[in-house]
């Protein structure tokens, strides 16, 4: 029984793939007559559940490119986003034919400057700015609510004289 253990869990192994990477944004705004810090949640089209915009890699497009055309595509909204990575987190994606996937997801900071009346994925989804405590509350990922909480420290922490294109 002790080898039918062993050479179980080694199929196991070799069936195991590595997670699948895919980019996300991080879509804020700074309010103006506050100064209060929001962040764009984004419903998924399958689930509901809140979520931020992201994903697969594109040929010919480094990650915060990606990150940036998710951002119009799912939620159309524009802006740069950072090139460097603010952080990652993981999560179970269900494919088409039912099979999970663990993905992992590089999110960039992306500041939103404008708003697109029509954009490819618009009706499909709900969109909803909310400040960093209920964005974090509303996300189902353990690490993407500690990546979006430690972002509204970063943020409150950062002078607020910092020019726009000091974000990457």
């Amino acid at each position: 029984m002790n080898f039918l253990n062993r050479l179980a869990a080694d199929v196991h192994l070799m069936l195991r793939r590595p997670a699948r990477m895919q980019y996300a944004a991080l879509c804020y705004r700074i309010r103006k007559k506050t100064g209060a810090l929001e962040i764009l949640l984004i419903t998924s089209r399958d689930t509901g559940r809140w979520v931020i915009p992201k994903g697969w890699p594109m040929q010919g497009k480094r990650a915060h490119e990606v990150a940036e055309r998710e951002a119009y595509e799912e939620a159309g909204v524009k802006g740069k986003a950072q090139k460097a990575a603010i952080g990652a987190y993981v999560y179970q994606k269900r494919m088409n034919h039912g099979l999970k996937v663990s993905c992992k997801v590089q999110v960039h900071a992306l500041e939103v400057d404008d708003f697109c009346k029509n954009f490819p994925e618009k009706g499909t989804r709900r969109l909803e700015w909310v400040d960093c405590k209920e964005a974090a509350s509303r996300v189902a990922e353990p690490s993407l609510k500690s990546l979006i909480l430690a972002f509204g420290e970063r943020m409150a922490a950062a002078p607020a004289s910092l020019p726009k294109s000091a974000n990457g």
